[in-house]
């Protein structure tokens, strides 16, 4: 069992089981007595439970990023800020998790996002406090790196299609078209990418 690792001046967090025991539990809320954008979160949690639970069952992590992950050899803690209603945190998440157990001196904590914003604005991304960020540090609290919300290419997909002045429902669509076509891999390119380039500046 890993030591639990805690950083000042970050919150403890949620060990992702824990994490996802209070989001399985929310599902089984019924609608009755919810407003509308209550209803909306609790459909997208449920559809992103299905859609975590396929990346996990999938997902095998590259012999670049277990090279790469291989390589930290003292406690290290990532903290994510995420929502369980997030879509790109239902497809990046679990590929961060997975990457984290294949070291002993990884310990993943989940931040809820809406009750962090103070620190979600630490860390924006492209002015936006976008999700799943991950940040990770060492136990004296110097960050090793950080990554999120989304890969790269999609990042780029969704500037294109806004540009092209899709509505936010069609292009989060297409998003999730990317996702299900496999897209969710290039997580782990870019996680090794970052652990590589971590550990050569070191």
């Amino acid at each position: 069992m890993k030591n639990a690792v805690h950083v000042a001046g970050w919150p403890h967090g949620l060990p992702y089981e824990a994490y996802r025991t209070q989001w399985q539990a929310a599902l089984g809320r019924t609608l009755k007595g919810l407003d509308p954008r209550q209803r909306k979160y609790l459909y997208y949690q449920r559809y992103n439970w299905e859609r975590a639970e396929r990346v996990h069952q999938a997902y095998e992590p590259s012999a670049r990023l277990r090279r790469a992950v291989g390589r930290i050899e003292a406690p290290q803690l990532w903290m994510v800020l995420t929502e369980a209603w997030c879509a790109d945190s239902a497809y990046n998440l679990p590929v961060l998790v997975e990457a984290a157990r294949l070291n002993p001196h990884v310990e993943v904590r989940i931040l809820l996002r809406d009750a962090h914003l103070d620190l979600m604005d630490r860390y924006l991304s492209y002015g936006t406090r976008g999700i799943p960020k991950l940040v990770a540090l060492q136990a004296d609290g110097r960050e090793v790196f950080r990554w999120g919300p989304r890969p790269v290419e999609a990042r780029l997909l969704r500037v294109n299609l806004r540009a092209k002045g899709l509505s936010p429902g069609e292009v989060s669509k297409h998003l999730i078209d990317w996702y299900e076509q496999g897209g969710w891999q290039q997580v782990d390119d870019e996680l090794a990418v970052a652990l590589e380039a971590a550990y050569a500046a070191a």
